[in-house]
């Protein structure tokens, strides 16, 4: 997998994250930017960047969070 946005970042949008990534795979949804998996190359410079602390790495998410996965995964079936 690679990173997932959370729920820190709904209706937050800070955008240090997409400033920072070398491949731009972060996009601007509605209410909170999401990460494509397809492209993200898991340098982790989002999560270091975000203000909120909102980007985990896959394995680190929080049981709390998990749903952010289906909610990326779904943003960009979506498009």
């Amino acid at each position: 997998m690679s990173y997932i946005i959370t729920s820190a970042c709904i209706d937050e949008k800070a955008a240090d994250c997409v400033d920072v990534c070398p491949v731009d795979c972060i996009e601007e949804g509605s209410d909170q930017y999401f990460i494509d998996t397809d492209i993200c190359i898991e340098c982790g410079a989002c999560e270091v960047a975000c203000p909120v602390g909102a980007v985990y790495y896959d394995t680190d998410l929080p049981e709390e969070e998990k749903s952010f996965i289906a909610k990326a995964e779904n943003f960009f079936k979506s498009k």
